[in-house]
């Protein structure tokens, strides 16, 4: 019986230099590692061994010509990956872009060039626009680890960035991805920093300002820290993951879309800073500052209407602090030219009725309808920004966008115009008479007589998120009192939905330490501060 010839003869740095650059057969592995690229190699693979990898390394992965950057997980069970193969991870797998089998090649990877800038950064140094570029660029190619994007993000946090960084990160977030040019004059977008829960304003603005018709592109985010945000809920009545070609057609024939920004990849970086942002329910304000204003200019707004609402337990919590946050925003968005209009509203309690991606569709749904049952604030601020927007249009005069966003509310075109854009994006089955909720619920109620004199957002959008939000479209937190309103001891404050045991059991336990209501008198109410 012969061997391949003379195998056996050659020197062992041979040897291992040929294991090195043999191919290994490519193994899809099913885990979802949410916008990190992960590979798998046996402990006993000839090619882990002669490389000298070690786990949470970066390899490089080629195939056909194209390569990925992953992160190295070591295994011993083979039926996760045997010796002769490479695991990719779901998002890695898709990106290389090719077959489970094909035989791929894996060695050792260059450090991400700009990792000398990170370490600067780590270090308390301001970058320059150079700097910010090469960081953002490896990070939208996925060359950082989750642990170096964490790196990023809490330094960037910890020293806090001045304004001009802010204005190379954001600059840097656009180049590193599609932008839209819709060649018009006239390109407006609304957005809130957020942290009060139900706010989901943007879903009746959009229809109206794009009823009067106002290009209107809205590209959203996903929650971060909050149980739903506009893409969430938003994908209870549609597809929200549409390609780039999709969405500039669906806003040219209706002249709005609500979408998820990141299937369009309008700045792509910013949604993998946004993967590790969210565990660690970090958001500073110039990571904030940056994301808004970079998403608008991908996206081609020329004209934003921005809302900062202040409260005890919104993000911003004083008018000084909101001015602060307010002069950044202009600073930076001069800079990159977008006209922009900050509007500081009411922050006090959560907008509308439901906390959770169901109950604020059924809000949502419910304002557009005119349906008695509609919660007045949300359509009442709702009506304002669109004004607001409408305002940005030198035909209208002054203090006029407010009545004619009324009038488009209250004659259905608002409606209209929101089922045209939801049947072009997809439509999902959607009933908000019968919401499908969470089939598990418990109630929280008063244990005093008073009226509301404080209802805690933080508490409140803690609760609906143990209860499952946004992951479990159906769980959440629906209010039956809001400030002011005087309730008896034993009335119900709000009601819990869950589809888990286990989220119920959390979110019980969560609201047993705080229900995130005060009750008091009138005179405790707190004062509210908006420039509307």
């Amino acid at each position: 019986m012969s061997h391949a010839p003379d195998e056996q003869l050659l020197p062992a740095a041979t040897q291992a230099e040929n294991l090195a650059t043999s191919k290994l057969a490519l193994r899809r592995v099913a885990i979802d590692t949410y916008r990190e690229n992960v590979a798998y190699l046996h402990r006993d693979c000839a090619v882990y061994r002669a490389e000298g990898f070690q786990a949470l390394s970066k390899v490089e992965v080629r195939a056909n010509g194209r390569h990925i950057l992953a992160t190295l997980n070591v295994v011993d069970d083979p039926a996760i990956v045997a010796c002769h193969e490479l695991g990719l991870s779901e998002d890695a797998f898709l990106q290389l872009g090719v077959n489970a089998g094909h035989r791929v090649s894996v060695a050792q990877a260059e450090p991400p060039e700009s990792i000398g800038a990170l370490h600067r950064k780590i270090t308390g140094e301001r970058l320059n626009r150079d700097d910010f570029r090469a960081i953002i660029r490896d990070i939208a190619e996925l060359h950082y680890s989750k642990i170096e994007l964490s790196a990023f993000v809490v330094a960037t946090n910890r020293n806090e960035l001045d304004r001009e960084e802010v204005y190379f990160l954001a600059e840097a977030m656009v180049a590193s991805g599609r932008k839209l040019d819709w060649r018009e004059p006239l390109v407006v977008d609304k957005h809130c920093i957020g942290g009060i829960p139900g706010n989901r304003t943007s879903m009746l603005v959009v229809p109206i300002v794009a009823a009067n018709g106002m290009l209107c592109p809205k590209t959203s985010s996903r929650a971060i820290t909050s149980p739903a945000g506009t893409a969430d809920t938003m994908e209870v009545l549609a597809n929200v993951e549409l390609p780039f070609d999709r969405l500039e057609g669906i806003v040219r024939e209706h002249r709005g879309c609500l979408a998820w920004g990141s299937s369009a990849q309008l700045s792509p970086a910013d949604d993998v800073l946004i993967s590790v942002e969210r565990p660690l329910a970090v958001d500073s304000p110039g990571q904030m500052v940056a994301s808004i204003l970079s998403k608008k200019i991908a996206a081609g707004s020329t004209h934003l209407v921005l809302d900062i609402p202040i409260g005890p337990s919104a993000k911003v919590r004083s008018m000084p602090e909101a001015q602060r946050l307010r002069r950044l925003f202009e600073y930076v968005a001069g800079r990159i030219h977008l006209s922009l209009d900050v509007v500081i509203t009411d922050g006090r309690q959560p907008v509308g009725n439901g906390i959770g991606p169901v109950l604020e569709a059924r809000d949502v749904m419910r304002v557009l309808e005119n349906d008695p049952r509609a919660p007045a604030d949300l359509r009442q601020k709702s009506l304002r920004l669109a004004g607001r927007l409408i305002e940005c249009d030198s035909d209208v005069r002054g203090g006029d966008g407010f009545a004619i966003a009324r009038d488009i509310l209250d004659s259905g075109r608002a409606l209209a115009k929101m089922k045209a854009i939801i049947a072009a994006q997809g439509q999902k089955p959607f009933d908000h008479n019968h919401p499908q909720l969470g089939a598990l619920t418990f109630d929280v109620f008063a244990t005093s007589p008073g009226l509301v004199t404080g209802i805690d957002n933080l508490q409140m959008a803690r609760v609906a998120r143990l209860a499952g939000a946004p992951k479990v479209i159906g769980a959440g937190v629906d209010l039956f009192r809001k400030l002011g309103e005087a309730v008896a001891s034993g009335d119900i404050l709000y009601r819990v939905y869950a589809g888990f045991q286990s989220d119920l059991a959390f979110a019980r336990q969560a609201c047993a330490k705080s229900t995130g209501y005060t009750i008091g008198r009138s005179d405790e109410v707190p004062q509210v501060f908006v420039e509307f």
